[in-house]
């Protein structure tokens, strides 16, 4: 497992958007990407540091653009402003400037969400699999929409969403956590620990107890982020206040 410790979150996201960019320069399998108030300060680095490419090398970036968002809300069109397709469409896909169909996520409109999980866990493993799995962590240990309890075998389907989960994503729903769909599709562990590369990203001092337990206690169902130490290529990317 590596370790890199940086001053703030702010020096976090240059250095996740240029290992992203890195890898979309030389790919070999999609990204898997993740939302979050952690990920927006990332892609608006990457946005950046695209920009200040030659511009044979940023449309290289673009022509080969393939990713995979970990999840979206059940109930929501990609139209919907608190979609996490609509999130992605305004942080990653038009200040990139990528064509459509370059970013995918489940479809949280599917008449049989169950169903589409299924399709989009075997578009993931048609494509190969994930190459490098951006990943944040959640208040309660899920990475993802991967609730505890969760094993590493899980693939990606349909969950209920925790109580402290919709709390912490609030805030799109003007900060009603009722508001919140109860129900999502996520990639599941499977896919996740199957990535060849996984960065967890974390940053500020709430999540500095929650990151401690699952980097330290021996990996458990009751807190899913703990099933990354099994990862042979994981890497912790962390600001001062949430390494603690």
């Amino acid at each position: 497992m590596g370790r890199v410790v940086l001053a703030d979150a702010a020096a976090v996201a240059e250095r996740v958007a240029a290992l992203l960019l890195a890898d979309r320069l030389r790919p070999s399998r999609p990204l898997g990407l993740a939302t979050g108030r952690t990920m927006e300060p990332v892609y608006a680095c990457l946005a950046r540091q695209l920009g200040r490419l030659e511009p044979a090398l940023a449309a290289m970036v673009r022509d080969g653009w393939c990713s995979f968002n970990l999840d979206e809300y059940v109930g929501l069109a990609a139209q919907d402003a608190a979609s996490f397709a609509a999130t992605m469409e305004r942080q990653l896909v038009e200040p990139l400037r990528l064509a459509p169909g370059r970013v995918q996520l489940p479809d949280g409109r599917a008449v049989d969400p169950d169903a589409e999980a299924r399709r989009y866990g075997a578009a993931v493993a048609a494509a190969g699999g994930i190459g490098l799995q951006l990943l944040g962590l959640g208040l309660n240990g899920h990475v993802g929409f991967n609730e505890p309890p969760s094993e590493a075998s899980v693939a990606c389907r349909c969950v209920e969403l925790s109580g402290p989960t919709r709390r912490q994503n609030a805030g799109a729903f003007g900060d009603d956590p009722d508001a919140v769909p109860r129900r999502a599709i996520t990639l599941g562990l499977a896919e996740i620990l199957s990535a060849r590369r996984v960065l967890l990203v974390v940053t500020g001092g709430e999540k500095a107890a929650i990151l401690r337990r699952a980097l330290r206690q021996p990996p458990t169902p009751e807190l899913p982020a703990s099933w990354l130490q099994l990862h042979p290529a994981l890497t912790v990317i962390a600001d001062a206040a949430a390494m603690g």
